[in-house]
């Protein structure tokens, strides 16, 4: 590997800390209505589909599931995609009732429980 990759070690570093969630787990809570129900969707934001966040809670799946050196220029740019999206949300926690919010449910299906120790 070059001298840092063009940053790829610190996405990866950042990545793994940011997504707490075990991709079984990850897929367990995919499955659920809470899962589905939240998120932005579509771009005519009708509600209707997946939402980006379901969606990329598949993708974070796969990326977890490959080796290290099989991850691609486009898996690193999701991975920082995801970092962004668990730092942004969890600095605009709810005042109340986190465990039960849409919030917790947005940021699970970006693989980031915020519950969890």
């Amino acid at each position: 590997m070059a001298k840092d990759d063009d940053g790829r070690e610190q996405v990866w570093k950042d990545f793994r800390a940011a997504v707490n969630m075990t991709p079984a787990r990850l897929e367990k809570w995919l499955e659920t209505d809470d899962s589905k129900r939240v998120g932005w969707k579509g771009s005519d934001g009708d509600g209707h589909g997946e939402s980006v966040g379901h969606h990329s809670g598949r993708r974070i799946i796969a990326i977890k599931r490959k080796k290290k050196a099989d991850l691609t220029a486009d898996d690193y740019a999701h991975m920082k995609k995801v970092v962004g999206y668990v730092a942004r949300h969890t600095a605009q926690g709810p005042g109340h009732d986190k465990a039960q919010s849409d919030w917790r449910y947005s940021l699970m299906n970006w693989g980031h429980d915020p519950l969890k120790k």
